[in-house]
């Protein structure tokens, strides 16, 4: 399952923060952030990549394997000691008020993707957004206690553009996984065979699609500066970074020209910085 561009951070077992492009990254802005929200995110993020690589990479049948470790999540749930030491060090977390259903989702996300290798149109990948997607946010916001429906809504939306966006980053080694991430209508009315979007005739073709997923990551991205101004704290400076990240990523693809096959294409943290600055200039500058 693709994680989501905004700026990242990789956790190491002293909950410091270290780079690392090489993983599923969980977006947060965590530098800057005091050392109580930074521990909670690293441990949520320590979450998230677990599930990911259940999904992505265990060895054996990753569907028991991906069940396996939700029916440990849920001793956390009720009450009980998980065995699993990753769930044992976000226990405290999920009991402060975070629940399980967000990663309850990200899991039905890993098992979706052990079935379904392709969707027809934006609406089904927005679907499997709500799953892939909505649950960082839901996550983010409810560490820093800023939850509420309106908010939530705001966050879906963005996390739905981010995850988008990420697929159009990856399409080459989601192809080689067996994947396509994007839409087959948008594919066959460009003239893409869905089955083969990589085939060197349809490159100029393929660059279209992406560059109509990115157009449609923006608008979703318009609801971030009504996000960043509900809120207030560092939360403000935590969603500055995944909606700047955002931005900055749609810069860099455009800047492609959709092309997604040759070099990787990765934002330019000069982008995510010019893009955080006027994020938290439009939302007042309040922290």
């Amino acid at each position: 399952m693709s994680g989501s561009p905004s700026p990242t951070v990789a956790a190491t077992s002293d909950d410091t923060a270290a780079p690392d492009a090489t993983t599923e990254n969980f977006p947060v802005a965590l530098r800057i952030l005091p050392a109580r929200h930074r521990q909670a995110l690293l441990r949520v993020y320590d979450v998230a990549r677990h599930i990911d690589q259940l999904g992505d990479a265990a060895a054996g049948d990753r569907v028991v394997a991906l069940v396996a470790f939700r029916e440990d999540l849920h001793r956390v749930r009720d009450g009980s000691v998980p065995r699993e030491e990753v769930l044992r060090r976000v226990a405290p977390v999920i009991r402060d008020g975070v629940g399980v259903q967000p990663f309850d989702d990200l899991i039905e996300a890993n098992l979706i993707d052990q079935r379904v290798s392709t969707y027809d149109d934006f609406a089904a990948l927005l679907h499997y957004c709500s799953y892939s997607a909505h649950p960082v946010g839901r996550l983010v916001l409810a560490i820093f206690g800023q939850s509420t429906a309106g908010r939530i809504r705001l966050s879906d939306n963005v996390c739905a553009a981010l995850q988008v966006l990420e697929h159009c980053q990856d399409v080459v080694e989601d192809h080689a996984a067996g994947r396509v991430y994007l839409p087959r209508d948008d594919l066959r009315a460009a003239g893409v065979d869905p089955e083969d979007p990589l085939a060197p005739r349809s490159a100029d073709a393929l660059k279209t699609v992406v560059l109509q997923q990115v157009r449609r990551s923006r608008t979703l991205l318009d609801d971030g500066p009504r996000l960043i101004a509900e809120l207030h704290g560092w939360a403000r400076i935590a969603v500055c970074g995944f909606v700047a990240g955002g931005l900055a990523t749609a810069d860099a693809l455009e800047r492609a020209g959709g092309d997604v096959t040759g070099d990787p294409v990765r934002p330019r943290r000069i982008d995510q910085l010019r893009h955080g600055i006027r994020l938290v200039l439009r939302s007042g500058g309040r922290r």
